[in-house]
């Protein structure tokens, strides 16, 4: 089965990049990737995440945005007097991959939702819940990104959630600091595994399994994030709505990324150095 609901948050204010967030969002920071040709490139990550997801039929985004995101808006409204341009000075290949974002673009329904406090992740999806209203959604961090060389992992984290019949899926990953993280216990249960708690930046974390920011889920959690409270950092944290919903019984599934899977975030220039390095290799 197909989703063709996606949630994009990309509201964070990118304070540990500066300066070069003050103007430029972290989400539209550059990374390399392979373009149609086999050619190494660099395109912003909010860029690379939407091709994916419409690569496999996700056809209305929603980007959850913040005060000095106007970058972000500017980038998805197609410019097709640049595409002129570049034709003109013969830069056939550039403006075919331009052509085809914009292509991709004016194919979708492209939603702008402002979150107007900056009270986290939680936070910024409840205020998309007009956009997700009674839909099964995809739901990502602007910020991070997850690969692998060997498998379709959204594909993977699809098929887990219609298999599984679950109310949430996420990716999981072992990490070697859990204490920053959304972080699970986990059992076991054939392909796949169920989670069965999930706290949010444990002093005592119950694993060293954490949560990425790469979640499908069927519309109850909106109900369930209207029912939470602030509570770590002051912020609406999603992994409390998640938890709700585990005691409230509902199915809620993982999918743990491989140790050759990589996860990552450009929020702090070791991450995001790191992320340069690794993209040239997927």
């Amino acid at each position: 089965m197909n989703i063709r609901k996606c949630v994009i948050a990309a509201a964070g204010l990118g304070t540990r990049l500066l300066p070069a967030s003050k103007e430029l969002p972290k989400e539209m920071f550059p990374i390399f990737t392979v373009n149609s040709s086999g050619k190494l490139t660099v395109k912003p990550l909010l860029q690379i995440i939407l091709e994916r997801f419409y690569g496999i039929g996700v056809r209305e985004f929603c980007f959850v945005v913040g005060r000095g995101k106007r970058a972000i808006e500017d980038h998805f409204t197609p410019d097709w007097k640049f595409i002129d341009e570049l034709s003109a000075k013969r830069k056939n290949e550039q403006a075919g991959e331009l052509e085809t974002f914009y292509r991709m673009i004016e194919d979708s329904i492209i939603v702008w939702i402002n979150q107007t406090k900056p009270l986290g992740f939680g936070h910024a999806i409840y205020a998309a819940r007009s956009f997700i209203g009674d839909d099964d959604s995809i739901v990502v961090a602007g910020d991070t990104y997850v690969m692998s060389k060997d498998r379709d992992l959204v594909r993977c984290l699809i098929d887990t959630f219609y298999k599984t019949n679950s109310s949430v899926t996420v990716f999981l990953k072992r990490v070697v600091n859990p204490k920053i993280y959304g972080v699970v216990k986990i059992k076991k249960v054939g392909s796949y595994v169920r989670i069965t708690d999930i706290v949010e930046k444990p002093a005592k974390p119950p694993s060293n399994i954490a949560v990425t920011p790469y979640y499908i889920f069927k519309p109850s959690i909106i109900e369930a994030l209207s029912k939470i409270k602030q509570s770590v950092g002051g912020e609406i944290q999603l992994t409390d709505a998640i938890q709700a919903l585990i005691e409230k019984k509902e199915q809620v599934t993982g999918v743990l990324l491989g140790d050759d899977e990589f996860w990552f975030d450009v929020g702090t220039p070791e991450t995001y150095s790191e992320a340069l390095e690794k993209s040239k290799n997927f």
